[in-house]
């Protein structure tokens, strides 16, 4: 059995998961990286996806994130979402909503860093679209 480390996924709203962790799978900007036990120092940005964690007592949690950044200590993990819900209480309204704001943010961007930046979320939120659309939340 894998070690098991402290893990935690907070949100601005509050703390939404605490606990013990053998291994967890953080969608991360430059591509999904997997946490264990006694992982070297690591701060990265989150982009959003699907966090999984297989958690010291056998269970599985899963969460949509939408963004926000992972520190990674040899002690643990804790993931700073900008919003998370566990994936049965995911609302594709909600999805399809954010989507659309972030075209309207292509949209209206004025300057190219900006309109590059929005272009990129909006990329991150059309492939989370299609993979829960091909049933990654099953």
């Amino acid at each position: 059995m894998a070690e098991a480390f402290s893990f935690e996924l907070v949100s601005p709203e509050s703390l939404i998961l605490s606990g013990q962790a053998s291994e967890v799978v953080v969608p991360g900007t430059e591509g999904y990286f997997t946490v264990m036990a006694r992982h070297a120092p690591v701060m990265a940005l989150v982009k959003p996806g699907i966090i999984e964690a297989k958690m010291a007592d056998g269970k599985t949690e899963r969460y949509v994130i939408y963004g926000g950044f992972a520190d990674v200590t040899p002690e643990g993990l804790t993931v700073l979402a900008e919003h998370a819900v566990h994936v049965y209480d995911f609302d594709k309204q909600d999805l399809q909503a954010r989507l659309e704001k972030a075209q309207e943010a292509v949209e209206n961007a004025k300057q190219d860093h900006t309109k590059s930046a929005a272009m990129e979320f909006l990329d991150q939120l059309t492939t989370l679209d299609g993979a829960i659309s091909h049933g990654v939340l099953s």
